[in-house]
């Protein structure tokens, strides 16, 4: 019995007979394994000494998850079969090509999880985006004062070096001037909080959504990840969305604060790639104020 094996065995409450590598990720590996009763599971394991940032995205990971899927989404967020501090495991998800009527179907789902408010911004766990970690600290009120203080102000002093002193300055501004911002108050709800297209995975059961960074959160913030780097069908998601919970006034002028800390993150990540990217989006998300 291989090392992996033996290790998740007691997590899933039966043997793996199989594995194979996948992939690497940030600072895990990814296995494909069969399980003794004919399933095959995904599995997300931390490289690296224990206790690490991978570890706390792990927990992370695998807390949201189980959050989200108790918003009555089992057709939209996959089940955590197993999960301790480096380990994930999840179904394993057979892809298929994009339609428009799982896009629609999509759209409307998510709709339906936004729908679950929360009491307060945040969530009860320590919060990681890829390995950077995130403040979840649980804060009732407007969501602007929130996303400027957990969000945005964390990572000036690490996007500093890349964005240069203009950059920053930009960005304090949105952070100085996000009541102004943030548009209409609306309630915290479940949000997945990473909704990139990588994040999207189209499978035979129909869309289904995995690497949250979780939290209660404002609904335009998924809407917006979705937009960043394109999704496919993505006209019919954002059609079927509002047609099952109206954006509020103002929204597609909003999209641009809300994709502002992604990228950071990337920022963050990345180095200077994103740099433009960063800059042109605090521009935007001031001039629509």
């Amino acid at each position: 019995m291989s090392d992996l094996a033996a290790h998740l065995e007691p997590l899933l409450g039966m043997p793996v007979v199989a594995e194979h590598t996948v992939g690497h990720g940030h600072a895990w590996t990814l296995y494909r394994v069969r399980l003794a009763d004919g399933r095959d599971a995904f599995v997300k394991s931390a490289v690296g000494e224990p206790g690490s940032t991978a570890d706390h995205a792990l927990t992370a990971e695998a807390a949201g998850l189980r959050w989200l899927r108790e918003a009555d989404a089992a057709d939209l967020i996959p089940q955590v079969l197993g999960a301790d501090d480096r380990t994930l495991i999840l179904p394993w998800l057979n892809s298929v090509a994009p339609s428009r009527e799982a896009a629609e179907r999509f759209g409307a789902a998510l709709a339906d999880l936004h729908t679950h408010t929360v009491d307060r911004y945040g969530a009860p766990w320590t919060g990681c985006i890829a390995t950077v970690p995130q403040d979840n600290a649980m804060v009732a009120g407007e969501w602007g004062p929130w996303y400027a203080r957990y969000r945005l102000r964390p990572l000036v002093p690490a996007a500093a070096s890349v964005l240069g002193g203009n950059g920053i300055r930009l960005i304090e501004r949105v952070i100085d001037e996000i009541g102004a911002l943030a548009g209409p108050p609306e309630p915290p709800c479940r949000i997945h909080g990473d909704l990139w297209a990588g994040n999207v995975l189209w499978t035979v059961r129909g869309v289904m959504l995995i690497d949250p960074a979780a939290h209660g959160g404002h609904r335009e913030t998924d809407l917006a990840m979705l937009r960043l780097f394109g999704a496919p069908h993505l006209d019919r998601i954002l059609e079927a969305y509002r047609e099952r919970f109206p954006l509020a006034p103002g929204a597609e002028q909003r999209i641009a604060l809300h994709q502002l800390y992604s990228l950071l993150v990337h920022v963050v990540l990345f180095g200077g790639g994103y740099r433009e990217q960063a800059i042109a989006a605090a521009k935007e998300a001031l001039s629509a104020g």
